[in-house]
């Protein structure tokens, strides 16, 4: 009995399934795409389908991309209308048929020859603006994608040290939009990398003529103009400049202050400026003394003024110089000077300083 019930409900889901099939098959479908004269999407344009080009039957809502689709349309031919907005018809087909089962394409493309030379005259001539603003406004966007690249070249090659390839990067880029700071800026780092000094001085102060006369001056990249001609001022030995240049970089952003301070103390240092770079350390290190460099350069600094006492041969290290090491090789136990600074410190007599953390090194 078994038996025969699992063969009657086997025979009964076979006869189903093919009348469940032919049931999802009765009805068709509908999708398209949806844009306005000027060839922007319709967002929210409604796609309506009826019988006698009045009636609503059906619905369909197009995305923010203009894209629509429906299903559920009973077979037939329909009038199908788009209003753009509720109760503005603004494009209609005919005739339209749906059959079983098919999916149709419908779009409604309204910048179309013949939906445009139906538009009243100063329609089309709005049309025509619109058309020519927004060719300019893609010609505009296509300008800035690439100075974007150029830019990301120059700040990879500058990085890099190739400032040949930063410095070609960034004269085509300022040839392609002149008013761009940013661009001068990047320009005027790669010719300092170039060592064209001259050359680097007028696209910095460029750069920052162009963004302090802008409507919205940034402080961020003036305060890296600032930081970039300090640098070049010392490499030229223009050094009331150099140190005029960092104190601005540190006024526009005060939370790097301690970062500009050490970058004129390491660039000062570099060029044998003593005084200065001793001015510049002390200013680095009240700006953010938890950094060992500035202490370092500092006591290299000092050091270089060391005088021999005649009577005992030995040498005598200016005020500072064994606080400077000490506080160097509390920050940086074993940083790459800490060897040179304990070796000076064991010169000129003075003890390495045991209470900071062998463990710490910046």
């Amino acid at each position: 009995m078994r038996s025969k019930l699992s063969l009657w409900l086997a025979l009964v889901a076979l006869f189903l399934i093919p009348a469940l099939a032919g049931a999802q098959d009765t009805t068709a479908k509908i999708h398209g795409h949806v844009q306005d004269p000027a060839n922007a999407p319709i967002a929210n344009g409604q796609v309506i389908l009826s019988t006698d080009g009045k009636t609503a039957l059906y619905t369909f809502t197009a995305d923010a991309n203009g894209d629509y689709k429906g299903e559920g349309i009973k077979p037939g031919t329909y009038y199908v209308t788009l209003f753009a907005t509720p109760g503005k018809a603004v494009d209609r087909f005919d005739n339209v048929k749906f059959t079983t089962g098919t999916d149709t394409l419908q779009d409604f493309d309204l910048s179309r020859a013949e939906y445009v030379n139906k538009l009243p005259p100063d329609q089309r001539k709005a049309l025509e603006e619109a058309k020519a603003k927004n060719a300019e406004i893609n010609k505009e966007n296509q300008g800035v994608g690439k100075l974007n690249d150029l830019l990301k070249q120059a700040r990879a090659a500058n990085s890099a040290k190739k400032y040949d390839d930063a410095a070609t990067a960034m004269t085509q880029a300022t040839t392609i939009k002149p008013d761009a700071a940013v661009l001068w800026l990047e320009l005027g780092i790669a010719q300092t990398g170039q060592k064209k000094y001259d050359d680097a001085t007028t696209s910095l102060k460029k750069a920052l003529d162009l963004d302090t006369a802008s409507k919205k001056p940034n402080p961020e990249i003036e305060a890296a103009d600032d930081n970039a001609l300090g640098e070049v001022y010392a490499n030229t030995n223009k050094i009331p400049d150099a140190t005029a240049s960092y104190d601005a970089a540190a006024k526009l952003q005060p939370a790097n202050a301690g970062m500009f301070y050490t970058n004129e103390t390491i660039v000062l240092s570099r060029t044998g400026q003593t005084d200065a770079t001793i001015a510049a350390a002390d200013k680095a290190i009240a700006a953010d003394p938890t950094k060992a460099i500035p202490y370092y350069l500092k006591g290299q600094a000092l050091i270089s003024k060391a005088t021999v006492d005649p009577k005992t041969q030995k040498i005598v290290a200016p005020p500072g110089t064994a606080d400077a090491y000490n506080k160097y090789l509390e920050l940086a136990p074993n940083g790459p000077m800490a060897p040179e600074a304990k070796s000076i410190l064991a010169e000129i007599g003075e003890k390495v300083n045991t209470k900071y953390n062998a463990g710490k090194n910046h």
